[in-house]
Parts: structure tokens; sequence; C-alpha cells
């Protein structure tokens, strides 16, 4: 199974030119179900090396349906079944099986979360709490700046070098998804943020990574992650968000201030609408509070009369 993998591996990166993170999720999802199967072929008495493609079919994988549904969400188990279908379609197409098993069973239901969101007020009371002369502080707060004034993906942001940036124009040049590229625009306080930060740094080489560590590499996206809990906490916010919460906020507050669908589908890099269409809930349920609070006949104004 893991010569498999590999190999299915390397047709995700050389034919579909799919991003680094999402082959770590496809390699993460088949291991654990060739770990799967190994188990199953270790239970009836089978060497593990035996273990075949041919020999997975629809009671296998609902049997590993099942065991994914005692400690996985509804779209973990998705998404691993999503790759599990996608690793036997391609040996399908390669002549090597006949059928795949995992075509007739359904992918179950997803839940529907609403993007976590900050508010404007939080928002900014972030990015205050990044304001000083550190030099890390001056990265975080600019890297905070272009979360907010930009919606990257926090994978788009870490992957940045000092050469993507238009600083004049106001401009940055990202690649995201199935490395499309997109140009996006960011603000003035976020362009002052950058050039402040890049001052510090002595005037980089274009092909530099934009945002570096304390050693001098590239920032990870999980260190950005942890630097943002830390400016949270600073911040007196209580909210548990992650760096995707500026991207959702960035949206939300672009169509609340009556920004086009379209428009910031275009801006996130959105290949379908109906990602972006989700962000219309989010608006909804604070047009609702805002209704509650300040209507005469409000919900929360209503009181129960003895």
């Amino acid at each position: 199974m893991d010569s498999l993998i590999d190999r299915f591996c390397h047709h995700l990166d050389v034919e579909r030119n799919l991003s680094p993170h999402t082959l770590r999720a496809y390699r993460q999802d088949l291991s654990e179900f060739s770990r799967f199967l190994t188990n199953e072929a270790d239970m009836k008495g089978e060497a593990p090396s035996t273990v075949s493609l041919c020999q997975v079919d629809a009671l296998v994988l609902r049997r590993y349906l099942a065991r994914l549904h005692k400690t996985n969400r509804r779209t973990s188990i998705g998404r691993k079944l999503s790759a599990v279908r996608s690793f036997f379609r391609y040996f399908v197409r390669q002549g090597e099986l006949e059928v795949n098993p995992a075509e007739t069973i359904s992918t179950p239901k997803r839940e529907h979360y609403l993007p976590k969101v900050l508010t404007v007020d939080e928002v900014f009371d972030l990015i205050k709490a990044a304001d000083g002369a550190e030099p890390l502080t001056v990265r975080d707060c600019a890297i905070l700046e272009l979360f907010y004034s930009s919606g990257l993906r926090v994978g788009e942001l870490a992957g940045l070098n000092v050469g993507h940036l238009d600083l004049r124009e106001g401009l940055v040049r990202v690649r995201g998804k199935g490395d499309k590229e997109r140009i996006v625009p960011m603000g003035r306080p976020a362009r002052q943020a950058l050039g402040r930060y890049l001052t510090e740094r002595g005037v980089p080489d274009r092909d530099e990574p934009l945002f570096l560590n304390y050693r001098g590499g590239r920032l990870s996206a999980r260190s950005i992650e942890r630097n943002l809990k830390k400016w949270l906490l600073r911040a007196g916010i209580l909210k548990n968000a992650s760096p995707h919460a500026l991207r959702h906020s960035f949206a939300t507050h672009l169509l609340d201030g009556g920004a086009d669908l379209r428009a910031i589908q275009e801006l996130l890099g959105h290949a379908s609408l109906s990602t972006t269409q989700k962000y219309t809930q989010v608006s909804l349920d604070r047009l609702m509070d805002v209704y509650d609070r300040a209507h005469p006949r409000g919900r929360k104004k209503e009181r129960v009369e003895d």
C-alpha cells in the first residue's frame, strides 16, 4: 500500500499540481486507511503484505467508515472518504482495478458550521495590541494588517516572497490553491506596516521570504497561528480564533460594507461562488442580532409577563 500511495501522491503533485498542504492531507488520510486494512488482515490472521486493492469492497469500506464515526466529525469522514475514492479512481484509470468500490458509498451529510469572525472593534484591538518597536512585534503587526487587509489564507501568507508585494500600487500577488495566481489589493495601514517591517530588515532581495522567524528562515503557518493566539490574549479577546478567522472577518466586513459577492469571491480566490455564499449567512445573523437588540419589539427586548 505504501508504494501505491506514493504513486498516487506523485500523480497529484506532478499532474494535478496540488499544494503541499493538500498532498500531506491526502497522504495522511490514505495512510490511515492503509493502517485499517493492515489491522483487518491481522485480525483475520493474514500477513499484512498480502493486502491488495482487489480485496477491498464496499463492505470493507463501510467497516472503515463505522470505525471513523467513533472519533471523527462528518466533515472529516467525508474528506477521508473522498481521498479513498480518488485513490481507487486513479487505479481504475490505470487499468489496475476493474471497479472503484468507493463509488457506491455515500458521503455523510456535512455539518454546517458558520465561520468564526471577529468584530471590527476586535480586529482593531488585535492590531493595536501588536503596535510596538521590537523587530518581531513589527513583523507580527505587518502580518495581522496584511491578513485583515487582503483576506489571505495562512499558507498563502507564509509562502509570500518580498517580490510578491507592490507597496506603491498597494497590491500583493498570491499563489493559492491549485497553484492559481491572483492579485489582491491591500489597504494603506497594511502598506505602512509592511514598509516599516521591510525597512527594519534593510531592503531584502525580492526572492527572500517575506516573513522570517527569529532564526532567519521562512516563518511557518503553525508559527503564525501560535503568534496570533498570543496577540489575541494580549488584546483581551477571549475567542479561540485561528488565522482563518481573520480571513472570514475580511469577507464578512466587506459584505457588511456593501461589497458585491462576486468581487469577494475573486478576492478570496474561491473557485465556486457557493463557497463564498456562507458569508451571507454570517451577515444575516449579525443583522438579526442588531434588530433584536435595537427594535422595540425585538425578541431580546420582549418580556415575559407574570
